[in-house]
């Protein structure tokens, strides 16, 4: 079977910015050891490449910003959204016929489904979506571009979400069925050991944005007492985005009284991998989330995780055992982060026995390759 996959989420660089695209990345990969795989993904011009894996990858011509950052209510993104829009659609078309597709993969359900669909239409080949939760929870709060979304996800032979709330968000916005399809990367974390004690290592890795509550945790952390911090080793934060202004500024104000904190960039695939090798403790204090790639990293190499209490983290974690697996905040606040936080210190040690979700890399493309078995030629 030959499977083309679409996407805006692929990395151009090692930076690390973005976790979905080296997700992607690896996905694509470890799906070429099982049948041919082509890629149609961003980049800043039209171009056919091979990748140091030997993957074949066509880029569409895209801005540099985060395609995710665009927003169709802004007349001032009309012109990228357009040019994009077009070099996708063209780059998709071009991509299907020269490795003459057997099956479309979008990764994400906008714009990479409405070029799939077109790509399907054309050629006469079926096509799966795979949503994010800013398909659903963001994009399909626009009218216009709701009825869209709705017209690719309904005409999809195969619909996935990489979460089980989202999956069924999916079903009741197009009304037809759904499937949990986990995303992970795959990580240098192999022989981790699996007892901690403390003093902690805490860490953060993430983008600095309201969604995903790092002023949360760093307002929890200033709420810590003496005694708290004489528990932790230290606490490091990763990443980047909007906040970074006040994330440096509370940053700042915790080591002014001598708090252990850390502030460091974004990381990329072997980089994270070291962070987690070296924590004890994965912070995760989303407001609103569904299951971040950040997680699915942290269960892969065996780490106690703190997690608010949303999306799909209290069903995760009734899947395991929450002893040994991790911790619920309920609701997401400083004050609940740091009690949670100050029970979780109190630990004489934190040990995790194993990845007991079906949430792995290896899952992932087996869960779809049997999906679209039936649509093999």
């Amino acid at each position: 079977m030959k499977v083309l996959l679409i996407t805006t989420s692929f990395p151009q660089s090692a930076s690390g910015q973005e976790a979905a695209g080296s997700f992607v990345a690896d996905f694509a990969r470890e799906l070429s050891r099982r049948v041919e795989v082509v890629v149609v993904a961003p980049g800043e011009q039209e171009a056919r490449e091979v990748d140091k894996s030997g993957l074949v990858v066509y880029r569409y011509r895209a801005p540099l910003q985060p395609l995710s950052s665009l927003k169709p209510m802004n007349f001032r993104h009309w012109l990228p959204i357009l040019s994009t829009l077009a070099s996708g659609r063209r780059v998709s078309m071009r991509a299907a016929r020269d490795m003459d597709a057997d099956f479309v993969l979008a990764l994400w359900a906008l714009p990479c489904g409405l070029w799939a669909k077109r790509v399907s239409d054309s050629l006469h080949i079926p096509y799966a979506t795979w949503a994010l939760g800013s398909d659903i929870w963001s994009l399909a709060k626009v009218p216009v571009v709701r009825s869209i979304l709705k017209k690719v996800l309904r005409a999809a032979d195969s619909r996935f979400a990489d979460g089980y709330q989202l999956a069924q968000d999916v079903e009741i916005l197009c009304g037809k069925s759904c499937k949990f399809l986990p995303s992970a990367r795959q990580l240098p974390v192999c022989g981790l050991p699996l007892v901690h004690k403390p003093p902690y290592r805490l860490a953060f890795l993430g983008r600095w944005h309201p969604n995903k509550g790092v002023d949360l945790l760093l307002d929890a952390l200033e709420k810590l007492s003496d005694d708290d911090w004489s528990r932790i080793e230290r606490v490091r934060i990763a990443g980047g985005g909007p906040l970074e202004t006040l994330v440096q500024s509370k940053v700042n104000l915790l080591r002014s009284h001598n708090r252990p904190v850390l502030l460091e960039g974004y990381k990329n695939v072997q980089e994270a991998g070291e962070l987690l090798v070296w924590s004890d403790v994965v912070l995760i204090p989303s407001r609103v989330e569904s299951i971040p790639v950040i997680f699915s990293d942290a269960i892969q190499a065996k780490r106690f995780v703190l997690v608010s209490a949303v999306g799909d983290f209290p069903v995760l974690l009734s899947q395991a055992n929450k002893e040994t697996t991790g911790c619920l905040v309920s609701p997401a606040t400083s004050e609940r982060i740091r009690d949670v936080l100050v029970d979780t210190l109190r630990l004489d040690a934190v040990a995790v026995s194993g990845n007991s979700m079906s949430i792995s890399l290896d899952h992932a493309v087996n869960y779809l390759l049997k999906t679209i078995e039936k649509f093999r030629v």
